[in-house]
């Protein structure tokens, strides 16, 4: 006969396992915003750098859970706890992190695969590694004969705690107050006192009884069936939802303001926030209520997608991000509702795991090679209302009607794209309203009838397809995908403008006709952002007249290839560019024709800006233009000290560096100055709105800066243009240091005054 456990020792086991799982989780979930910062440079800080990131974790998550899945069904105790910390120590003898040797600059293609492959080989062994631990040390818990062994599912509440807070922190406190370096340094440390927490776990197992885990078991369970595989596979699709949302939630956001840790850990921390909310033992939020509420979220989304939004940031990052809460929420309840004894607890989290990497890679990969649009955001939407549990509907003599009733109202709303009659006018004019009702109509079926999840998925489909049908943007568009987003060229209403939009942002645009309707003819005017009266244009201008001379300059980021039309007869200019379809896009001219009457032959130097400009010979440039903006996503890398340092030395005696920092989110200009003095150089803020906005002539907001005053000619006397210091408090951007957070409160900050 076995005697229980005494109750000082259940209290150390339960302290240790939880103090143990609760480090794993913070690790596991501090280490991807800290490793994927670190490779941003590599590619152009693109938001697509973060969803491949997250396709790497989730696959590496279903490879831990998988491992730790078999070790559990070895019969000797001895063996899982060696294996486990052997793995443990070897993995902490490639710590600190830090990017493999080999792998410092990409390919011209492929990016995604290689960016898996740079993931695998630095940081695979040690994230493997943690990945292991939750579902291990829960089934270790299990077999310690603690009487909360039979239901050890609130150790993942505890577990996705860590995760949770690691998260929310990265941004608020570690990203703001410790470098790169530091942060590597604090997160090796505890990578080494998370092996000695385990090792404390494996000895509490090892001291146990051989049969403990039956001890507090109730006798049901001993004998339970495994689940079968429709089980298994509902678990899997539960999971596979919310996680593919995830991702797309995250680039529908980071693409209009940076792409910055703090912008992937908002909605990934809400993520694990519902995890820890479900499998907790008495729910802060019930599950009823959640699925009450997951179709209204749906709606909302809809809403959201129709009405646009992203002049407005906190309607960007709070009704997205509130509404993926809820849908996750719903879907995680149902996975906390069906889940299995804890004898299956290992084979239940590997379900989950990948259903979570399938998510992942059906948004992370296949989508952005699939469509030309972001197609994944409303087909995960329209799936998360087939994670609701079957019902029984109300008034089924009505609801049985409701297919033909959804059928005339898809053929109705539909069949008028086909033409161009006054429904179709009507229903354009009025697109929100129609499309936001559809959607709130998928709602009213859920809470009033309680229909059944097929109905709602059809109805929420009808109104996405809506959204498709009935773009917000004025005119004819295309759309052009690649690695580092998707490209919108617009022909407006009249076919007098040809505009290029990256994500909700216009970064160019070209006259095609005259007002009076006749074709433009001759070379093309520079317009938006770099028309010769703008900050750009003003600055090329006086360093023209300073030199006296035909100029050398170097653009970093093409755009519409606007800037080509901007040179002179004689002078030297080359181009910068990360993105090979943007290339393809500018020369093609049925899309623009600046590159065609300005430079016909050109040829841009494709790649990171930071790792192929860094190869141009010291002292060339009279002026280097940095305009790489992807939407309103800042690439960091390009506005540090480290960066400035390497514009400086290429630039020739009295050169000067241009950076276009016009953002709706971000204030960068004290950034820029900062970066600047920080290489002994002195800045010009030029800041102005045209009031043209309806030519396609925008304000911006420009800085330059020189060695001397001298070296900027008229600007330096101009009252357009302020000689701007940096600022005593704000410390200076590096490739080791960025606050975002900081950015975005200064221009809040600055709308208010």
């Amino acid at each position: 006969m076995i005697s229980e456990p005494s109750a000082s020792r259940n209290r150390l086991v339960l302290a240790v396992y939880t103090l143990a799982i609760f480090v794993s989780a913070l690790l596991l979930f501090s280490v991807q915003p800290l490793f994927t910062k670190m490779v941003l440079p590599r590619l152009g800080g693109s938001p697509a750098v973060w969803s491949v990131a997250m396709v790497f974790f989730q696959s590496l998550l279903l490879g831990g859970y998988a491992y730790a899945h078999y070790l559990m069904k070895l019969r000797n105790r001895i063996i899982p706890v060696v294996v486990h910390l052997v793995l443990l120590a070897v993995a902490m003898l490639t710590l600190p992190l830090s990017i493999a040797i080999g792998w410092g600059e990409p390919p011209t293609s492929g990016y995604a695969f290689w960016l898996l492959g740079l993931f695998a080989v630095s940081i695979g062994l040690p994230f493997f590694a943690l990945a292991a631990n939750n579902p291990l040390l829960q089934a270790w818990f299990v077999r310690t004969g603690h009487p909360d062994g039979p239901d050890p599912y609130f150790l993942y509440a505890s577990s996705n705690i860590g995760s949770f807070l690691a998260l929310l922190s990265y941004p608020f406190l570690l990203e703001p107050m410790f470098t790169l370096r530091t942060q590597n340094l604090i997160w090796t440390g505890g990578y080494g006192l998370l092996i000695l927490l385990i090792a404390g776990c494996g000895t509490l197992l090892l001291r146990s009884p051989a049969n403990a885990a039956t001890i507090n078991m109730p006798e049901n369970e001993v004998d339970a069936p495994a689940p079968s595989w429709l089980v298994r596979a509902r678990w899997i699709f539960l999971a596979a939802v919310p996680s593919g949302l995830l991702i797309a939630v995250t680039a529908h956001i980071s693409t209009d303001v940076a792409a910055a840790p703090l912008l992937w850990v908002l909605p990934l921390s809400l993520y694990l926030l519902t995890w820890v909310l479900v499998f907790q033992s008495r729910p802060l939020l019930p599950h009823w209520i959640m699925l009450l509420l997951q179709p209204v979220a749906i709606a909302g989304v809809v809403i959201l997608l129709a009405v646009g939004g992203e002049q407005n940031l906190l309607l960007t990052l709070g009704g997205h991000q509130l509404c993926f809460f809820v849908i996750a929420m719903a879907c995680h309840g149902e996975l906390a509702r069906t889940r299995p004894p804890a004898r299956y607890l290992t084979g239940f989290y590997v379900a989950l795991s990948f259903g979570g990497m399938v998510g992942g890679l059906f948004a992370g990969l296949i989508a952005p090679y699939t469509f030309s649009w972001i197609a994944e955001y409303p087909i995960l939407l329209a799936l998360a209302a087939l994670c609701r549990p079957p019902a029984n509907e109300r008034l089924p003599r009505w609801t049985q009607w409701y297919w033909p009733l959804l059928a005339v109202i898809a053929v109705a709303l539909i069949a008028p794209t086909f033409t161009t009659g006054k429904i179709f006018t009507w229903i354009e004019a009025n697109r929100v309203w129609t499309i936001g009702s559809v959607g709130v109509l998928a709602a009213l079926v859920a809470l009033a009838l309680n229909a059944n999840r097929w109905k709602i998925f059809a109805t929420v489909a009808v109104a996405l397809v809506l959204l498709r049908a009935y773009p917000a943007d004025d005119g004819r568009v295309e759309t052009v995908r690649s690695f580092f987003g998707v490209h919108k060229i617009q022909t407006t209403s009249n076919g007098q403008y040809h505009v290029l939009l990256h994500g909700t942002t216009i970064h160019g645009a070209e006259k095609f006709r005259n007002d009076d309707g006749t074709p433009v003819t001759g070379r093309p005017e520079p317009i938006t952002y770099y028309h010769k009266d703008g900050g750009i244009g003003q600055a090329i201008t006086a360093m023209r007249e300073r030199k006296g001379a035909p100029l050398r300059v170097a653009v970093i980021g093409l755009g519409a290839g606007t800037l080509t039309c901007a040179s002179e007869p004689g002078e030297d200019w080359k181009f910068f560019e990360i993105d090979q379809t943007m290339v393809d896009t500018a020369k093609d001219p049925k899309y623009f024709t600046y590159i065609q009457n300005c430079e016909p032959n050109l040829k841009p130097v494709i790649g990171d800006a930071r790792l192929t400009f860094a190869r141009e010979p010291s002292g060339t440039y009279d002026v280097i233009i940095v305009d790489a903006y992807s939407s309103d996503a800042i690439p960091i890398h390009l506005a540090t000290e480290e960066a400035m340092e390497i514009y400086k030395d290429k630039l020739a005696p009295h050169g000067a560096v241009v950076m276009h920092v016009s953002n709706r989110h971000l204030e960068l200009e004290s950034v820029v100055v900062g970066i600047a003095d920080a290489n002994d150089m002195k800045s010009w803020v030029y800041s102005e709105d045209t009031g043209r906005d309806n030519e396609y002539i925008f304000s911006t907001t420009v800085v330059v800066s020189a060695r001397e005053e001298a070296d900027v000619g008229s600007l330096a006397s101009s009252d357009k243009w302020a000689l701007t210091e940096p600022e005593d408090n704000q410390r200076v951007w590096t490739d080791d240091y960025s606050n975002i957070i900081g950015a975005l409160w200064r221009r809040l900050r600055r709308g208010e005054e």
